[in-house]
C-alpha cells in the first residue's frame, strides 16, 4: 500500500523524563494510537539528575516508527511537548557537549543564592520560585564547575528543543518553555537580558523566541525522515512545556478551573485570564505562559506523589491494591502523622533539603496504619500546595481530578476531604502527547486554534463533612511536625 493511499494523520511527540511517548491523531484530533519507549536517568552523584539526549532521539525514532505502523497513516505535521526545566548545552551542530541536567536536578542548589542577590523588581518579573532544576541556576553552576563546557556552549536548550532541532535542523523556543528557564521575563514576554547580564550569562546562547507553540518551527529533514518513518518536509510545529501541552490536550482553557494530577510528582494547575499587575518577588507558586499567543497558568508543584508512594509500597512490602486499600481504614484517634517529603519539597516550602518521617508511632500501628497515614500524608501534601494557589482565580467548580494513581474510591474521598471541595474525575489520556498532536494540526490549520478537546468519564466525588474536619486538624499537626523536624536539621 502507498503512503498517498493512507489517510492523513497528526504526530504528537512528548518528550518524558524516563520515558517518550508518541500520539497519532487523526485531522479531528480523535487519538488513534499512541506508543512509548523508555530511556535512562542517571545519578552520578547524589543529587543529579541527568539522561543523554541521544537517547531520547533513539527512542523517539523508534516510538513514531511503531505508532505509524499501527496507525497506518500518513503524518502531515508533528508537533512536540517536552519535561520542563533542566538544560542541553550543544556545540553548533547541536551535538550535547554532556548529559542534559534534568528538572529533578538538585546540584545548582548553591547558585540560587545568586538569584537571592537580584533586586526585588528583577526577581519579581521572573513571576516564579527559585528552583535548582531550572535551566538559568543549571548554566550558573557550569560556569565555575565545568568551564570547559561553559565556554564551549553555542546552545543552551530545553529538552524538546534540542528534540526539534535534531529533526528540523533549526535553533527555536516557544513561552511555555521559555517561561520555565527563570531566564524569562514574563512581564515583557521575552528572555531578561538584565537577569542574564547579573548572572554573567550570553544571551547569544539561548533560541529564537517564537509567539506561539503552534507556530511553525521548520521540516523533517532527510536524515529525520529516514531515522523516524516521516516523509521529508513534512511541517513541525514549535510544540509546547508537558504541562501546557497537557492544558490543550485536555481541554482545561477557561480561567478559574482546576486540575489536580498525580503522576511521580504532583501538579495542580489553573489557567489565568491575565498576568497580575503586582508580581510578588518570592512567589511560592509559578507562573508560567500557556501554549497559545497569549495566557498563562498558575501552578502548585508537589515533588512527593506516585514516586513516595512507590517507595512506601516497597518499604513495607504491599501491593499497589494494598496500599490504595489502606485508604478505606477508618480513622482512629492515634493514628501515625506520615511527612512524605522524601526529595525535598518545592510549593509550599520550596525547600529541597526538606525530608520524610513517620512519627507519633505506638505498638498499635501496623503495616496498614502505616500505609494509610502515608496515602493521608499525600493528601495533606496536595492540600497545602492548593491552598497558597491565587484563590480569588478559582471557581467553586469541581477540581477535576487526573492521573493514574487516582482511580481508587477511597483515595478519592481522601483527596475531596483534604481539598474541602469536589472532586470530577476526568479521563485524560496521554494529555501532553494528545497537546502536542493538536499544536501540529494548529500549525497547519487542519486544526482550528479554538479546538477544545473534550474530557470523558466524568465522576464526582463529594468532600465528607467529618472528612473536612479530620483533615483540617492533621494538616496542622502535620505542619507542625515540619517545622519541628525543619529546626532539628537546620
Amino acid at each position: 500500500m502507498s503512503t498517498s493511499t493512507k489517510p492523513a494523520g497528526l504526530v504528537g511527540i512528548d518528550l518524558g523524563t524516563a520515558s517518550v511517548k508518541v500520539v497519532v491523531t487523526n485531522h479531528d484530533g480523535a487519538l488513534l494510537t499512541q506508543a512509548g519507549e523508555d530511556y535512562a536517568v542517571r545519578h552520578p552523584h547524589p543529587g543529579w539528575a541527568e539522561s543523554d539526549p541521544q537517547d531520547w532521539l533513539q527512542a523517539t525514532a523508534t516510538a513514531v516508527r511503531n505508532a505509524l505502523a499501527i496507525a497506518d497513516v500518513t503524518p502531515s505535521a508533528v508537533g512536540l511537548s517536552g519535561q520542563m526545566h533542566g538544560v542541553v548545552v550543544t556545540d553548533h551542530n547541536g551535538v550535547p557537549l554532556r548529559p542534559a541536567m534534568l528538572w529533578s536536578d538538585a546540584r545548582a542548589t548553591a547558585e540560587v543564592d545568586r538569584y537571592q542577590a537580584l533586586p526585588n523588581h528583577l526577581r519579581a518579573r521572573l513571576a516564579n520560585p527559585l528552583v535548582p532544576g531550572m535551566a538559568g541556576p543549571l548554566l550558573s553552576w557550569l560556569a565555575p564547575h565545568e568551564p570547559q563546557h561553559f565556554r564551549d556552549i553555542r546552545w543552551a536548550l530545553q529538552p524538546k528543543d534540542w528534540l526539534r532541532l535534531q529533526i528540523t535542523g533549526q535553533v527555536h523556543t516557544e513561552p511555555s518553555d521559555a517561561s520555565a528557564t527563570l531566564l524569562y521575563d514574563l512581564t515583557a514576554d521575552d528572555w531578561d537580558r538584565d537577569v542574564l547580564n547579573r548572572l554573567g550569562l550570553d544571551p547569544q546562547v539561548l533560541p529564537n523566541l517564537l509567539r506561539s507553540s503552534s507556530d511553525h518551527a521548520g521540516t523533517i529533514t532527510r536524515e529525520a525522515a529516514a531515522l523516524l518513518g516521516v516523509p521529508e518536509g513534512t511541517p513541525v510545529a514549535a510544540g509546547a512545556a508537558d504541562t501546557a501541552a497537557a492544558l490543550l490536550g485536555a481541554g482545561m482553557l477557561d480561567p478559574g478551573t482546576t486540575q489536580l494530577t498525580i503522576g511521580t510528582g504532583i501538579q495542580i494547575v489553573t489557567p489565568l485570564d491575565e498576568l497580575p499587575a503586582d508580581l510578588p518577588p518570592h512567589p511560592v507558586t509559578h507562573t508560567y505562559r500557556t501554549s497559545g499567543r497569549s495566557g498563562w497558568y498558575a501552578m502548585a508543584a508537589v515533588l512527593n506523589g506516585g514516586s513516595t508512594l512507590a517507595w512506601v509500597r516497597q518499604i513495607l512490602g504491599l501491593s499497589w491494591a494494598e496500599l490504595y486499600g489502606s485508604a478505606s481504614l477508618p480513622p482512629q484517634d492515634d493514628d501515625p502523622q506520615f511527612l512524605p517529603h522524601l526529595h525535598g519539597e518545592r510549593t509550599p516550602w520550596l525547600d529541597p533539603t526538606l525530608r520524610g518521617a513517620w512519627t507519633d508511632l505506638n505498638p498499635r500501628h501496623d503495616r496498614s496504619r502505616l500505609a494509610r497515614a502515608a496515602l493521608e500524608g499525600v493528601a495533606i501534601a496536595v492540600k497545602e500546595a492548593f491552598d497558597v494557589l491565587p484563590q480569588d482565580t478559582l471557581s467553586h467548580s469541581p477540581v477535576r481530578l487526573a492521573g493514574g494513581g487516582t482511580v481508587v474510591p477511597a483515595w478519592r474521598q481522601m483527596l475531596a476531604d483534604a481539598l474541602a471541595r469536589p472532586l470530577e474525575a476526568v479521563e485524560v489520556n496521554a494529555a501532553s502527547g494528545l497537546g502536542a498532536a493538536l499544536l501540529a494540526g494548529m500549525s497547519t490549520q487542519v486544526i482550528a486554534a479554538e479546538h477544545r478537546q473534550p474530557a470523558s468519564g466524568q465522576a464526582v466525588t463529594t468532600p465528607a463533612p467529618g472528612g473536612i474536619d479530620l483533615f483540617a486538624e492533621r494538616t496542622a499537626r502535620s505542619r507542625q511536625r515540619i517545622l519541628a523536624l525543619r529546626d532539628v536539621t537546620s
